[in-house]
């Protein structure tokens, strides 16, 4: 613009809506900021001291934030529950409620991951047969119902799924028959007023779910498990195409950072709390959290915190 136009324009008031843009984006997301959620993810406790320093210094991070609503857990709470004792597992759960009870103020929303199963690559019977096998025990820990749920703050609906099934020893990301069923009640009968935000442990879209493997195989074909990306993607994206409501998608599980816009839908892999199971960044990614904006028109922000050990 020529300097006598701009002259011109404010003379007349034609500039009444340039403005400096740092501080318009900062006082308009405040004014219109719905719900605001820290999510953490991959917490991974441990009886350790460098373990204990660091969650308790995430959670000290996170209550320097400020108008948090509540804490979305993304899953794996405990370090390992796949394949250890029942000694092991109640130590890190006792070291869990332990942490929470003396750093946290918040509501708690949870879930489940991988490693919050019990037993599921132990082929121990008594293990197997016993009535805290799988996700029982978490869901216990937890005080949670069911494996997935949903919960309403303001004009946003939270889906919350349980995307890590039992398979051969190990596990595989993808939900069951009976959840999705559910899923689709529960889609079918949200108002067209809400937004949507679905939350996972594992991602079911992501782009570093591909560079979790260090090397494509011999073939270059890229290494995508079954355990770092839901199976079942297609059908839930094309779930996810009926509802125009659903804005985003979060997770955890890859311990790395990524943001794919897909199809009218965002999806956010959030890294983890424990970054490399507490021994610092894992492949370049230190430990963090997210602080979520949902806001009222539908929009997300996100925000990556990382913080001191």
């Amino acid at each position: 613009m020529k300097r006598n136009t701009f002259l011109k324009l404010a003379a007349l008031g034609g500039l009444a809506n340039v403005v400096n843009p740092q501080i318009s984006t900062a006082t308009n997301l405040s004014k219109r900021k719905r719900v605001r959620m820290a999510f953490v993810s991959d917490i991974h406790i441990k009886p350790t001291e460098h373990a204990e320093k660091g969650f308790r210094a995430a959670l000290k991070s996170i209550h320097t934030q400020k108008e948090i609503d509540f804490v979305m857990n993304g899953g794996d709470s405990i370090m390992d529950a796949l394949n250890a004792s029942r000694e092991k597992v109640s130590a890190q759960w006792e070291f869990w409620h332990r942490i929470l009870k003396e750093e946290n103020t918040y509501t708690w929303y949870h879930c489940l991951g991988n490693h919050d199963a019990w037993g599921w690559q132990m082929k121990d019977a008594a293990v197997r047969n016993d009535a805290m096998f799988g996700k029982k025990w978490a869901l216990k820990e937890l005080q949670m119902e069911k494996a997935y749920y949903a919960f309403t703050q303001k004009n946003w609906k939270f889906i919350v799924l349980d995307s890590a099934q039992e398979n051969n020893g190990g596990y595989i990301a993808r939900i069951d028959a009976e959840q999705w069923s559910w899923l689709e009640q529960e889609l079918a009968q949200t108002p067209v007023n809400l937004h949507i935000c679905i939350v996972s442990h594992i991602p079911i879209v992501s782009f570093c779910s591909a560079l979790f493997s260090d090397k494509n195989e011999a073939n270059g074909d890229w290494r995508i498990s079954r355990a770092l990306l839901h199976v079942d993607a297609r059908q839930l994206i094309d779930l996810f195409a009926k509802y125009p409501m659903i804005k985003c998608c979060l997770s955890g599980h890859i311990h790395l950072q990524d943001a794919v816009h897909f199809k009218g839908i965002q999806y956010y892999c959030n890294g983890a709390v424990s970054g490399n199971w507490w021994n610092g960044s894992f492949k370049g990614f230190a430990p963090a959290y997210a602080l979520f904006d949902f806001m009222e028109d539908g929009s997300v922000h996100r925000e990556l915190v990382s913080y001191t050990i």
